[in-house]
């Protein structure tokens, strides 16, 4: 006999999951106590939204479902940005709620309120589980809907009599193969029309975007690459499928790429703001759209070959279908491009002034990060300077808020990064905004032996919307933008971790290598000063 919330923990551990982000609350104790005899690692946050930040930041790095308990009420509603960012961003993760007991249902007791309805919008799969016998079915159900077809969240609610009760295992029919991971591959006229419009292209263009991470085929874009010889532009999730030295690999040349292309390859990822909603393209240019949600292609900007499929599975295919006799010209005007666009940043990466010029400032970051590190994003103006200057080697290893655009997550990707790596290093590219909004997290962090280094561009203000701000109306009426020149190094300090002040360009790699080494949750807070660089890069 066992109770409900053992057997939640024997359904997360038949699908090897070895960590539980949560924050404590009397529904959920149970889960708790399953979890601690199965082996699997509870793992508590400040913050209920960081807890379900880390179930994504979990599945980020490891390619698996990340999972998330919290209680009831304010519980379900903190974790709500969380979910919301993992549905929009297509990241599979479970994130399990309590509720009161199901005798008090209607009655007000303490927490109760609609959950399900809540959730329904901004996940994949939104329930109740009905009674302890049926967890097992429930949790098969919700890893089946997490991970098939376009990953997403998952909400599961779970009432506090449902994880007391006991229940006979011998009486309960566990789930047997209740998924796969077979993924789909495109209809075969689609994958030979697009590798005919690839073996005629004079310059096509590749951008591969967050479904290349969960495919089970993501090598072959070595393939792809090596048969066509395009340049490729890598999104969100697929930073680190190639290297930054390979030939193929360009990012500061985008927008002129897809303007100048005579054949657009697009893998899993829309045309959002992100690639200006596909405004840009040529209308005689030829669009191969291939998503694994057949809505997508064609969505904002038309498709001519629309591949419902895997972008890994379907890559194979254009691989085996065609090839490209030579690419050399095109790759070498697009490389004349990105020289020059380098060129340009040149004098304020190696800039002395101080404050630090903020691509200074991601140049020395870019230094002091090394190869095998993870590279989490928790800002916005000072990201989209260091996104152009800090390289990625690996993949998984770039964790960036997504589409959704939401700040916090920093410590909670860090966190979960660093216990699926133990043994590599794990980066925070911060600004000062978005510390503010789970800073904390850094006391869980600590507490519980979990380190990393977060390196801060903090220019005392939300920049990234300030600049547009006064562009608009005047400095006099720029209300809401301004923050104050905090020393955020020192609440780390007061929170169990390490923490240094910067405010000259060459101590930023030396204080950054000695937050590497005191093996503690570090804060090197750097004060940045201004720069053009972004100037107009407000994205909407």
């Amino acid at each position: 006999m066992v109770h409900g919330g053992a057997l939640v923990a024997d359904a997360l551990a038949r699908e090897g999951v070895t960590h539980l982000f949560t924050l404590c609350g009397g529904h959920i104790q149970h889960i708790y106590d399953g979890c601690l005899d199965r082996g699997i690692r509870v793992v508590d946050f400040r913050h209920e939204q960081a807890a379900g930040h880390a179930a994504e930041g979990w599945a980020r790095a490891t390619g698996r479902p990340g999972v998330a308990a919290v209680t009831a009420g304010p519980g379900v509603t903190d974790a709500v940005t969380a979910a919301a960012n993992a549905f929009r961003g297509g990241t599979p993760m479970i994130l399990i709620g309590g509720q009161g007991p199901r005798f008090y249902s209607g009655m007000g007791s303490l927490q109760e309120m609609d959950h399900v309805s809540l959730l329904r919008s901004v996940t994949k799969w939104s329930a109740t589980v009905p009674e302890t016998r049926r967890i097992p079915d429930f949790m098969a159900m919700a890893f089946r809907k997490a991970t098939t077809g376009v990953p997403g969240p998952v909400f599961l609610e779970m009432p506090l009599d449902v994880l007391m009760l006991m229940e006979d295992t011998d009486q309960i029919n566990l789930p047997q193969r209740y998924r796969t991971e077979m993924v789909p591959g495109g209809d075969p006229r689609g994958v030979q029309a697009a590798a005919d419009a690839l073996s005629k292209a004079e310059r096509p263009v590749c951008i591969v975007g967050t479904q290349w991470w969960w495919s089970p085929y993501k090598d072959q874009i070595k393939n792809l690459l090596d048969r066509y010889q395009v340049p490729v532009f890598l999104n969100g999730g697929a930073r680190g499928a190639i290297t930054p030295d390979d030939p193929r690999f360009f990012r500061l040349c985008r927008s002129r790429a897809i303007r100048e292309a005579d054949v657009i390859l697009i893998f899993g990822t829309p045309w959002d703001f992100r690639l200006n909603y596909g405004q840009d393209v040529d209308p005689s240019t030829v669009v191969i759209h291939v998503d694994l949600d057949g809505d997508v292609i064609g969505h904002n900007r038309g498709a001519d070959i629309g591949i419902v499929g895997d972008t890994g599975l379907v890559m194979k295919g254009l691989a085996e279908a065609g090839s490209r006799a030579d690419g050399s010209a095109w790759l070498a005007a697009l490389r004349r491009a990105e020289s020059q666009r380098f060129a340009k940043m040149e004098p304020e990466l190696h800039s002395d002034s101080a404050p630090v010029n903020p691509l200074r400032f991601s140049w020395e970051l870019a230094q002091a990060i090394p190869r095998d590190a993870t590279v989490v994003c928790d800002g916005g103006d000072i990201v989209g300077t260091a996104a152009k200057v800090v390289d990625v080697w690996e993949p998984g290893h770039w964790m960036d808020p997504g589409p959704l655009g939401t700040l916090g997550v920093g410590p909670s990707f860090a966190m979960a990064a660093r216990l699926a790596r133990p043994a590599s290093p794990v980066f925070i590219i911060y600004g000062d905004g978005s510390f503010g909004l789970n800073g904390f997290e850094y006391e869980a962090a600590a507490r519980q032996g979990i380190p990393f280094v977060g390196v801060m561009g903090n220019d005392a203000g939300w920049t990234q919307i300030r600049r547009g701000q006064v562009q608009l109306f005047g400095e006099e009426r720029a209300p809401a933008t301004r923050l104050a020149q905090t020393r955020y190094d020192l609440v780390v300090q007061a929170l169990g971790g390490h923490g240094e002040y910067v405010e000259e360009p060459d101590q930023i790699r030396p204080a950054i290598d000695r937050a590497l080494e005191s093996g503690l949750p570090s804060l090197v807070n750097v004060h940045i000063g201004s720069s053009n660089f972004r100037e107009g890069a407000i994205s909407v």
